[in-house]
């Protein structure tokens, strides 16, 4: 072997693999410090951009539980309040049955009349300090359809028998429904879309005897369409029944909780309470008297119909409220599944680490003692010159 001094090859060879080895030795001390396989961009750039992607999903997903958590809270404040507006309803419907009676006088029914006017003002009190994070809930919450919507007033004429909303903007919306293409295209002005009803239609029309759904997921609008039926006042839907006819939603005070990661009215879910007033529309209790005999049988069974309003509307945000808790126990599910996607992508396997440690670590001093040998062999040409 030819002996040189001004060019070391074996110690550069030596620095060479100890550089590299040393290299590795920090790669993997970074990597159980840490105890992330990556650290950087350069350690997967693939599996980088997979992982923020995955931890942005998860991000959204838990703030999609807090939203839920916090929803079915709002709901449980407005139901806890119609609970007591019932009971006060239940003394109300005893009062006019007590003040049908001709056992009492008018004298016992003006000290009649006094309670019951007080407890429908004490309804009308409840409704209106019934309140989540400065949000009146009891005296209409949540956009609702108009009754002016051309849809539900021409009905016999489009044949649609319900209209449902699922986080969709107020405003006017507007069909478009040219006959014989198999397609209705809703919009707003700002948001249109267009979806294909040919699939569900028979030749044309929705089927005698039956009903079909017409869901602008987009716009978070669903129409119900009927087939001919006589028995229906909504008459039947043709193809091109809805062209130039309205759907009005008015704004409410709130009532669109999120609680999917992504924008998308799927992703929503919107509740609607209404005026739950004493002396409102609903419960319509305004102009009910016991102060007489022939009042007191009326306003027994203006008190029966009001106690069935608030029954069916503590029985919607019951169904609400059961529907989100699925709704958590899904999303807490699949932030489960998805973080653990992320970790086998981010996370350091310890054991694989410790081991390529110690092997890196062994070479790195490996390559220092050889490094030494090699720095050596040049005195060699030493010994030719004594």
């Amino acid at each position: 072997m030819t002996l040189r001094v001004n060019n070391n090859i074996s110690a550069l060879n030596a620095r060479r693999n100890l550089n590299q080895n040393q290299k590795t030795l920090n790669l993997h001390l970074e990597r159980l410090a840490s105890g992330l396989r990556v650290n950087r961009a350069a350690d997967d750039a693939a599996g980088l951009s997979v992982r923020e992607g995955m931890r942005g999903d998860i991000a959204s997903l838990r703030m999609n539980v807090l939203n839920a958590e916090q929803g079915s809270n709002l709901i449980q404040v407005a139901e806890g309040s119609l609970n007591e507006i019932n009971a006060i309803l239940i003394r109300m419907r005893e009062l006019a049955t007590q003040s049908a009676s001709s056992t009492v006088n008018d004298g016992n029914r003006a000290s009649i009349q006094a309670e019951f006017s007080q407890l429908s003002q004490e309804i009308d009190r409840i409704a209106q300090a019934t309140t989540y994070n400065n949000h009146t809930l009891l005296t209409g919450y949540g956009n609702t359809v108009s009754d002016v919507s051309t849809v539900i007033t021409e009905s016999p004429a489009s044949g649609v028998t319900d209209v449902r909303i699922s986080g969709a903007s107020a405003g006017t919306y507007t069909f478009v429904d040219q006959a014989a293409d198999n397609e209705i295209t809703l919009g707003n002005g700002i948001v249109t879309q267009t979806i294909s009803v040919g699939t569900i239609l028979d030749g044309g029309s929705v089927a005698t005897g039956t009903q079909v759904v017409a869901n602008f997921d987009r716009l978070g609008v669903q129409l119900t369409l009927a087939g001919e039926d006589v028995a229906s006042a909504a008459g039947s839907y043709t193809d091109g029944d809805l062209d130039g006819q309205t759907i009005v939603i008015e704004p409410g005070t709130g009532g669109s909780f999120q609680v999917g990661p992504t924008d998308q009215a799927f992703n929503r879910i919107e509740v609607s309470i209404t005026d739950m007033q004493a002396t409102g529309a609903n419960l319509n209790l305004g102009v009910a008297s016991v102060a007489t005999l022939t009042t007191s049988r009326s306003a027994i069974t203006s008190v029966d119909k009001a106690i069935g309003v608030v029954a069916q509307q503590r029985g919607d945000l019951g169904a609400l409220q059961n529907r989100l808790a699925f709704t958590m126990a899904y999303t807490e599910n699949a932030i489960e599944n998805i973080q653990a996607s992320e970790a086998s992508i981010s996370d350091a396997d310890i054991a694989a680490e410790v081991t390529s440690y110690t092997r890196a670590q062994v070479l790195a001093q490996a390559a220092t003692a050889m490094l030494a040998q090699a720095n050596v062999q040049p005195q060699n040409a030493l010994a030719l010159l004594q």
